[in-house]
């Protein structure tokens, strides 16, 4: 592409340009950044700089050996959200090797391996200081006039030693997806996942998963490879970071719970949001819940059933629906059992899924929420922001039990969104309890309908012992009341 002299003088918001450029790197460079071309990839912060970050601020970030093809760097949508995750940065420059291939089923079923190709200290900065020369190209005239000549650098790290694109597809409503099995460093282990992203938000994982090997080696499996061997989902444990504290919030209506059993009741729970499914499967076979799940997506679904083991029938039904709208419609056909001449009731008893309203119109006992927002720009990436709508929690509150509970992941870089959002969950539920899924990114916020009752100390509780065994007890220990 053709760009004109001065483009990069000034700071344009959401200006995103990306271009190649021949690679002259000398060889002592070439193990790293080794293709013909590199790959320039210049956003421009889509907010102007703000105190204390009053002048714009200008980064790089060297796109890791083996990663040039994934979303995170070759789309402006990846590009953003590593953009926002850098405070007070203006303009975000990405270089790296240029991809070879611009069809993303170019990689399906190709290992890549990242690990083997991370560098020393000394090398990165020695690498760092040559591009340096070229980066100054794109700074802004007003850093340059004030003689500012250094642009530092960024690193990407995530525990990701290899991995492979199992499947690329494209849902109506999602966009293109990918599936993909990673080995990553957990501590001193080594673990395979199986994940799903979208390309509108790439770096957020939509569902993650462990996959064990479908037959055993003889050398051991900390000796297989991504590859080597077919890998089969794993759903007795909850690996995504914020599912467990999700599952924890039980506990505070455990009691009423464990009343159900008793009562040889199994208790119903609404998944808004179904990914891979998961936490559902989780919540019918560990739990014995009745799991309800929505998922807007069919395309979505059928990954789900696919790749991470998504299994529906029984005490675990998933339909195909909006789920923000399934609880608006299901408000309306409350108040139209109260008021049968309501004009509404066409209307509502039309849409598909009310061939299924006997399954959404008896009360749930906890609605949980799980649904990523299309656009990061508004700093928000959990939930989406039509349901922090007032009518839509009503909504939600008015499909819930007496006891009932909303439990919602909360995914914020904004402190102040995510305080509006507690005040309008205060405005509309009883009380209001939070969990810190301790990743530094995910909050569960959870919303009671009526105010928390703690079972005597002296009770014996099967559902809370159980609910302890199946997830870690710190997220229980350490829900904290707003």
């Amino acid at each position: 592409m053709g760009i004109e002299e001065g483009a990069f003088e000034v700071i344009v918001p959401s200006r995103y340009i990306s271009f190649t450029v021949p690679n002259l790197l000398s060889s002592n460079f070439t193990d790293y950044l080794d293709a013909k071309n590199l790959q320039i990839s210049i956003l421009d912060s889509p907010t102007p700089p703000s105190p204390p970050h009053r002048a714009s601020q200008v980064a790089a970030m060297l796109v890791p050996r083996n990663r040039e093809n994934d979303w995170i760097f070759t789309t402006e949508a990846g590009h953003l959200q590593l953009l926002l995750s850098a405070p007070g940065i203006s303009r975000l420059i990405l270089i790296g090797n240029a991809p070879n291939c611009d069809d993303d089923s170019c990689y399906l079923g190709k290992t890549y391996y990242a690990a083997a190709v991370v560098k020393d200290q000394t090398y990165m900065e020695k690498l760092e200081g040559i591009l340096h020369p070229l980066l100054i190209a794109f700074v802004p005239k007003e850093i340059a006039k004030s003689g500012i000549s250094e642009i530092p650098f960024l690193r990407y790290e995530d525990n990701v030693i290899s991995g492979v694109i199992l499947e690329v597809c494209v849902g109506s409503c999602v966009g293109e997806m990918l599936v993909e099995d990673v080995e990553i460093e957990d501590g001193p282990r080594r673990e395979f996942r199986r994940r799903l992203r979208f390309k509108r938000m790439p770096n957020l994982v939509q569902t993650q998963i462990r996959v064990v090997p479908s037959r055993c080696s003889g050398s051991g499996s900390d000796c297989l490879q991504i590859g080597e061997v077919d890998l089969l989902p794993d759903l007795g444990v909850l690996v995504h970071p914020y599912l467990a504290p999700m599952v924890a919030s039980l506990s505070l209506i455990s009691g009423f719970l464990q009343e159900k059993f008793q009562s040889m009741t199994r208790p119903r729970v609404m998944c808004i949001g179904v990914g891979g499914g998961s936490l559902l499967a989780f919540m019918g076979t560990q739990l014995g819940f009745e799991v309800v799940g929505v998922e807007v997506d069919e395309v979505v679904l059928s990954v789900a059933r696919r790749h991470f083991g998504l299994q529906s029938g029984g005490f675990i039904q998933v339909y195909v629906g909006d789920g923000i709208e399934i609880l608006n419609d299901l408000a309306c056909l409350g108040k139209i059992e109260n008021n049968p001449g309501s004009s509404v009731a066409h209307d509502v008893a039309s849409d598909s899924y009310m061939d299924n309203v006997d399954v959404f119109s008896s009360k749930f006992d906890v609605i949980m929420v799980d649904l990523d927002s299309t656009d990061c720009r508004m700093c928000i990436c959990a939930p989406a922001l039509e349901f922090m709508h007032k009518n839509v929690l009503l909504a939600a509150k008015s499909s819930l039990s007496e006891v009932g509970i909303l439990v919602v992941n909360v995914m914020s870089l904004s402190r102040p969104l995510r305080d509006t959002f507690v005040c309008k969950l205060d405005e509309v539920f009883e009380e209001l309890y939070e969990i810190d899924a301790g990743n530094g990114e995910n909050y569960v916020f959870i919303a009671t309908r009526s105010p928390v009752v703690p079972p005597p100390g002296d009770t014996e509780n099967p559902f809370l012992t159980q609910l302890r065994l199946v997830i870690s007890g710190a997220f229980i220990d350490s829900i904290r009341k707003i």
